[in-house]
């Protein structure tokens, strides 16, 4: 049976918009007119009227963790309680009033910012963590995930203090001679290591609630980042339970896994055991080699060429050595697999950009779409580099919301200048694909696009930060669909809303392309389609 939807400003990755399309088992089999549509109706096919809606295909997130957002729906909240390091305590400590903890059991959550802090200057630490509880360990991470702190109950179980050796790659924060409860980066796994691992159930509900909430902002497929959410937790387990969940039909967003290793021995047991770049269903689907390059620019752990421009007595500091990323990412190159690396400080770029570069010398490939993950902080020579070897950037838009506020005081006036320089990259050849990182970010592609398009903060129109890096709206969508489906080698069967292609799309409350620009974030989602399925009605 034929789907009809009629009346509509359809956009299929071309402009003009048509006013129609139809969908059967699960693909689009025409786009165009009303006329040309209803002519196809037969007495069993369905017909909807569209009403003028606008519709474009399903939202792809190329970057993000959707189990760590599913975790994080079902932790303490900290992103909507961040104005005020008071207020953020306060929150807390409702929050473990009302979900008390067994003996043993941890309170964590996720998504505070001491840059929106009204009343300090300052990240917490384990003192003020202290004043929530001293009798159940605490562990909140920033809202970049790369930097969390604990209370003292914390510190004591985990038998850290202040002569505990630092780990490479991260940092124990250490204050008067004494441990501060912070850690940066590598040292977080000092931290999770400790956790109580969930089963397999509890994996699978968290990936159910991170899907509906995705599917209410138009999302329908999510590039992510999974396999070392819970450190002592199997890769295996987690697979098993997307597998499970599709399996079931209760699998509504398509899933291209980041699969995120640290060590080669353990990347070799994964290609091993028969997982590579693409293999895997429509639904879910083993991508890249992820690895973690640096750190965050809000937490001043991105690595940068030189010192800090507001703190000169840091750098940043790499996580993993070159030896090291030269090695995986050639093993990846080397067995065809595809690599997607985190680099948001340059001097990271620096060493992922030559560990890729070795590797295609050692083993050429045509199509091999690595790829950066951020490419925030970057300089002119390392622009023309990225779009030499033709690497995939999977950029997030919606940084600027924040980023547009410390970018120049972090980097300095020299390196924001040539920083967040997508338009650049696209202008010479790159395909540059859009997502929000969730949970660091809200998975609301329309938000992102907005920046996109503007350039501006979305909650208080600081900017525009380097307006001639701006996105058309086309471009901006485009970089939400269907270069998101370039970055997973998928644009020929979804990111379009054309013959042929998986009917995956979500119906707007209003036509971005029509709209001020200030306003794109406000138009609300009013259904999302996967497989011509609803799967979120507003």
């Amino acid at each position: 049976m034929k789907k009809i939807y009629y009346n509509g400003q359809v956009y299929t990755g071309a402009l003009p918009l048509v006013q129609a399309f139809a969908e059967e088992d699960g693909r689009f089999v025409f786009t165009g007119s009303d006329e040309a549509a209803l002519a196809l109706a037969g007495p069993q096919d369905e017909r909807t009227d569209l009403e003028g809606s606008f519709v474009c295909a399903g939202f792809n997130d190329s970057h993000m963790h959707l189990l760590n957002y599913g975790q994080f729906l079902l932790s303490a909240k900290l992103s909507e309680h961040t104005d005020s390091l008071a207020e953020m305590l306060s929150y807390t400590a409702r929050f473990l009033s009302e979900h008390p903890r067994k003996t043993g059991q941890w309170l964590t959550g996720r998504g505070w910012n001491q840059d929106y802090f009204t009343d300090v200057q300052r990240m917490p630490d384990r003192h003020d963590l202290d004043g929530i509880s001293t009798e159940v360990p605490i562990a909140l991470t920033r809202c970049c995930g790369h930097c969390l702190t604990v209370n003292s109950k914390a510190l004591e179980l985990l038998g850290i203090d202040a002569q505990t050796p630092q780990p490479e790659g991260g940092r124990i924060g250490i204050e008067n001679g004494e441990c501060d409860g912070r850690f940066y980066d590598n040292a977080m796994s000092l931290v999770y290591d400790a956790l109580p691992a969930p089963d397999k159930e509890d994996v699978k509900q968290m990936i159910r609630t991170a899907c509906a909430a995705l599917n209410s902002y138009g999302v329908t497929s999510s590039q992510t980042d999974d396999y070392i959410v819970f450190h002592s937790l199997p890769w295996q387990t987690v697979m098993d339970a997307y597998r499970e969940l599709e399996a079931e039909g209760a699998l509504t967003v398509r899933v291209n896994e980041q699969s995120n290793f640290t060590t080669l021995q353990a990347l070799q047991a994964f290609t091993a055991a028969g997982q590579n770049t693409g293999v895997g269903s429509d639904l879910f689907k083993t991508g890249p080699l992820k690895m973690l390059g640096d750190g965050s620019l809000g937490a001043r752990t991105a690595y940068l060429s030189r010192p800090y421009a507001d703190d000169p007595s840091t750098c940043g500091f790499p996580v993993f050595s070159q030896q090291t990323l030269d090695e995986m990412i050639g093993y990846a190159n080397s067995i065809g697999m595809q690599v997607a690396i985190h680099a948001i400080g340059d001097g990271c770029l620096d060493m992922v950009l030559n560990a890729i570069e070795k590797a295609l010398t050692e083993h050429p490939r045509e199509d091999h779409r690595h790829g950066i993950v951020h490419c925030q902080i970057s300089r002119a020579d390392q622009l023309e580099r990225i779009a030499r070897l033709k690497l995939h950037v999977y950029a997030q838009s919606i940084f600027l919301d924040y980023d547009n506020h410390i970018v120049e005081d972090r980097a300095g006036e020299d390196l924001a200048a040539t920083s967040y320089s997508w338009k650049t990259l696209q202008n010479a050849g790159v395909s540059v694909s859009n997502g929000t990182d969730c949970p660091v970010e809200l998975p609301d592609a329309l938000r992102g696009i907005q920046c996109a398009v503007t350039r501006t903060t979305v909650r208080d129109h600081v900017g525009p930060y380097l307006p001639d890096q701006a996105f058309t709206v086309q471009e901006a969508l485009d970089s939400y669909t269907v270069r998101g489906a370039e970055a997973s080698f998928e644009e020929s069967v979804k990111g379009r809303i054309a013959p042929g292609y998986l009917a995956d799309f979500v119906i707007l409350g209003q036509n971005p392309f029509a709209v001020d620009p200030d306003e794109i974030h406000s138009i609300p989602v009013k259904a999302t389609y996967l497989a011509g399925s609803c799967v979120y009605r507003k």
